[in-house]
Order: C-alpha cells, then structure tokens, then sequence
C-alpha cells in the first residue's frame, strides 16, 4: 500500500478494511473497476453513493497541499461503473492560478482514462464557484449527481442555478465526449504522447488544441489534454491535467526528467510559457515544444 493511504486507511471501518486491503497495493491506479465496485458493495453491504463516501479519507489522502494544508477528495462516478479518485494540487513557486481542485482533478482522470460520461461526484467539501461552472462544460450537464457529506442528494442544477455553458453557445461536442483532431502522431514515445493528448482537446472556443506528456525519473510517462470551459477561466490546462494522472499514480511531482507541449506556434492561446514557468518551479527545466502538423 502507498504510504500516503495508511492514515486513512487505519480510520475505515474494518469490513471495508478488509475489503480494500488487496486492492490497495503500491501500484493502486486511484480508480476502481466495476467488477471491483461490486465486490466492495456486496463486501460491505454499502450501495455506491454509501461506499464514495466511505472512500473519501482514501480520495483526500492524494492532496497535494503545500499552500493551504486543506486536503480535498473527490470521486468520480462514470456511466462505465468505474469510480475514480480526485484530489487538490498545489505547487509551490508557482502561480495561484496553476492550482487544480479535487473535482477538476476528478473529471479530468475519469477523461482520460476514457470514461465517456458521469452520473455522480462525490466530494467531502462543498463545490466552490469554479468548479461548478467547470463541471457544467461535461456532456452530462446540470443533471450531474453531486453528493456531500450530511446533504440530501442534489444535483449540478441545484448548486449552479441559471446556468451558462456550452449549450448556450451551440456547442455540440461536450467535454467527455469522444474527439479526433486528425493530427499526425509520429516522433518518440515522449513526443507521440504529447501530440495524442493534444488530439483529444476540448477546445471549441479557442481551437487551440495542446498537449503535454511528462516523463518520470523511471520512464513513465503521463499525458495531459487542454479542456477549455465556455466561461474561459475554469479552463484546465494540458500540463495540470498530466499532473493530475501523475499524482494519482502515486508519483512526486520532483521526479519529472523531461516535458514535451504539442501546440500550434501560431494558436490564438499559447501554453508554452505558462507551462515552462510552472514546470521550473517543480524542477523541471527540459521542456520541448512539438509543432501541430
């Protein structure tokens, strides 16, 4: 088991300790299959929405929070039955900005681990403001279950009346919905990440398509896709979404080697100096940048 997940797990009532204990091994992914979620319900006599709020010690235990010391679980809960892990990253030396919540981090592991919809995210503090409006750009929409500790069930259309987004521009291709950009995938392993991730962007604002794959001190590799949001600022950008997958695989942000951004030298937004900047402040200085072809 990843030591980060011993408190936590040391607190959990012991059927669901027992449960859990073959699971939870060094390579734990930070998501549950179906087949494991109903082992985990008939286990513990818990159904799903009882058992997300069972595991959110688990979920809160992947924060990475040298700012605030606020940790923050979320859990995602996909069409698919897969349940995946979600938590707050903050980086220090870095901008304010470049900080991700737990229900982006959420979303955004459920995308792309290619889960193509959710029903219901489970989260131990109520949504804040940017992350409503950001959960308001899945195909799923206001009909998104959310769950709170002590609250009757609601849904995204309860917490974000009147609300704005895509469909209100005629977007048609949502976020979690299945994209190809057509872009030629071709270089080193590194590189070819990178210029994948970019592929599956959601950016029908700006069309701006990025990626970016960073490689670890092992040689894992973790690739983030730009998801935009039809009110701009709740945007996520590619390098905070391959840091979100590299968190909940259990790795150090430190042990980034090298980072390779797949972007247009001519986009209307450009990430490249962004994520430099935030890429330094973590370590890391090798950055490469893959044109769109």
């Amino acid at each position: 088991m990843q030591s980060r997940f011993h408190a936590a797990f040391a607190a959990l009532p012991a059927p669901l300790q027992a449960a859990l204990q073959p699971l939870l091994t060094d390579a734990f992914p930070a998501f549950f299959t179906p087949a494991q979620m109903s082992d985990l319900r008939v286990q513990t006599g818990l159904d799903n929405r009882e058992l997300a709020f069972a595991l959110l010690p688990l979920a809160a235990a992947c924060a990475v929070a040298p700012l605030s010391d606020f940790n923050v679980g979320a859990l995602a809960l996909g069409k698919s039955g897969h349940l995946y892990f979600g938590a707050n990253m903050e980086f220090v030396g870095a901008t304010m900005q470049q900080t991700v919540h737990a229900e982006q981090s959420a979303v955004t592991h459920a995308w792309l681990r290619g889960e193509k919809s959710l029903e219901a995210i489970t989260v131990n503090y109520t949504p804040c403001g940017h992350c409503r409006q950001f959960m308001n750009e899945l195909n799923s929409g206001t009909a998104l279950r959310i769950n709170l500790p002590g609250r009757e069930p609601a849904t995204l259309g309860d917490y974000l009346p009147d609300a704005f987004g895509p469909r209100d521009l005629a977007i048609e291709k949502l976020l979690l919905d299945e994209v190809d950009h057509g872009l030629v995938i071709q270089g080193e392993a590194l590189v070819k990440a990178a210029l994948e991730a970019a592929n599956r962007s959601h950016a029908p604002y700006s069309g701006a398509l990025s990626g970016v794959a960073l490689q670890m001190s092992d040689g894992a590799i973790f690739a983030g896709s730009y998801a935009e949001n039809a009110a701009f600022n709740p945007t996520l950008p590619p390098l905070q979404a391959a840091l979100i997958l590299l968190n909940l695989a259990g790795y150090d942000v430190r042990q980034i080697q090298r980072a390779a951004l797949a972007e247009a030298p001519d986009a209307r937004l450009i990430q490249r100096q962004a994520t430099a900047a935030t890429l330094q402040a973590l370590g890391c200085a090798s950055l490469q940048t893959v044109p769109l072809t």
